[in-house]
């Protein structure tokens, strides 16, 4: 006989499956997706418009030290760069051209101007006349006062004449031997000799102050005559345009042996032992800026240099404000005009104030809101800043350390209050 397998079978008996696991899994799909409706239900309620994060830039509250400090890049320029005119219209010839080292009081060109020179001239001829019109006044002042003073010698041997007549008829008189009538007449000769010598000295006094009078007014023709050659002189002198110091020939605007007009540039020249920095600031740190402040200049090869604010612009332009920063002590060696240096100013120093990322979001909405992100919402919250610097601002109240806040692409928001994330 063939065995079956009867004798390894075992019989099941059959139980009822309770109905509560039938829908298990069903109730768990149910609450997932319930619970994924809410988590987008959640995100569109908590901000009216949505965007993408990767658009936004977002920084953490922070406590430290803020150092308030000014970092640009600015370029050498000459301390002292004069660009000398043509005085007159004439003919130009350049003795240097432009990047020649010069050495003070060099000819650097010649200015030929016939006009000037025959000014020169006529104003020298005249001069000449003047100067001979006031030595014959002073000539004249000198006879005047010989004459006068001869009139009065002879005023005064006649009066001498009178008074020994007088004395001689008194003694007659006295004697009997010479009437009264002869005796009177020689008084009043005495007294007659008496008042022409008085008359000849006041005559030789006007006459003295006159002619020295009329010299002076000679002399003072000829002084002015004498101010109008020395200044055409120092206009024909400057024909010769000189080097002002020692240096170097910068840009040459002239052509060589071309007509140039008066007033005209020819070329400038460079003080090559006095150079400035010249930077540009954001208009926002413009008002701590001041002379004299102390700032760190860096070459090419990182070496510093200390230096000070020489000057700061009055006028805005395109936001920035154009300062110069000249070397306190030494400045580099090899400096050249346009060469790029690193300047930074230190304006002062916050200790342990809140700070958080300088940004866009501190010129919006006149500096009085932050968006404050939490989550994936980000809401618009009211703050007060107080100072700043290049890399950061300094939060006075609104915010807190940990917080985070969206410091660049606030802009997009608009005037939502509360926006969501992605």
């Amino acid at each position: 006989m063939i065995r079956d397998t009867s004798a390894q079978d075992q019989t099941i008996s059959q139980r009822s499956q309770p109905q509560w696991r039938r829908w298990l899994w069903p109730a768990v799909a149910t609450v997932v997706v319930l619970a994924g409706i809410g988590f987008v239900a959640k995100g569109w309620l908590g901000g009216s418009r949505s965007f993408d994060g990767a658009r936004l830039r977002i920084a953490t509250v922070g406590r430290g030290d803020l150092v308030r400090d000014i970092a640009a890049d600015g370029r050498v320029i000459a301390a002292n760069s004069p660009v000398l005119y043509a005085i007159s219209a004439g003919t130009v010839t350049l003795k240097v051209v432009a990047g020649d080292v010069v050495k003070q009081g060099q000819e650097l060109a010649v200015i030929d101007s016939p006009e000037l020179r025959s000014k020169l001239a006529q104003e020298q001829a005249t001069l000449a006349g003047l100067e001979a019109e006031a030595g014959r006044a002073a000539l004249d002042a000198t006879l005047a006062r010989a004459t006068a003073s001869k009139v009065t010698d002879q005023a005064a041997i006649d009066r001498q004449a009178a008074a020994r007549d007088l004395e001689r008829y008194q003694r007659g008189f006295d004697g009997g031997a010479v009437p009264q009538v002869n005796l009177a007449k020689a008084q009043d000769d005495l007294k007659k000799a008496e008042i022409t010598l008085q008359h000849a000295r006041s005559d030789a006094a006007l006459q003295s102050q006159g002619a020295d009078l009329d010299a002076r007014n000679k002399r003072l023709l000829a002084n002015r005559q004498q101010a109008v050659v020395d200044e055409v002189q120092r206009q024909v002198d400057a024909l010769t345009l000189r080097a002002p110091f020692d240096g170097q020939v910068g840009q040459v605007q002239a052509t060589q042996h071309t007509q140039v007009a008066a007033n005209a540039p020819i070329l400038g020249v460079v003080d090559l032992s006095r150079f400035e920095i010249e930077i540009k600031v954001p208009e926002s740190f413009a008002r701590d800026l001041a002379i004299g402040m102390p700032a760190q200049l860096t070459s090419g090869s990182g070496q510093p240099f200390p230096g000070e604010i020489s000057a700061v612009s009055p006028e805005v332009v395109n936001g920035e404000v154009v300062a110069r920063i000249r070397f306190s002590d030494k400045q580099p060696e090899g400096l050249r005009q346009s060469q790029r240096m690193s300047a930074r100013i230190l304006l002062d120093t916050r200790k342990n104030v809140v700070k958080v990322e300088r940004g866009p979001f501190v010129e919006q909405s006149g500096g009085r809101y932050a968006w404050v992100v939490s989550g994936s919402t980000a809401s618009r919250r009211p703050v007060q800043f107080g100072v700043s610097s290049l890399g950061e601002v300094e939060i006075v109240s609104g915010l807190q350390p940990g917080e985070k806040v969206v410091v660049s692409g606030t802009d997009l928001f608009g005037e939502a209050e509360r926006v969501s994330i992605n």
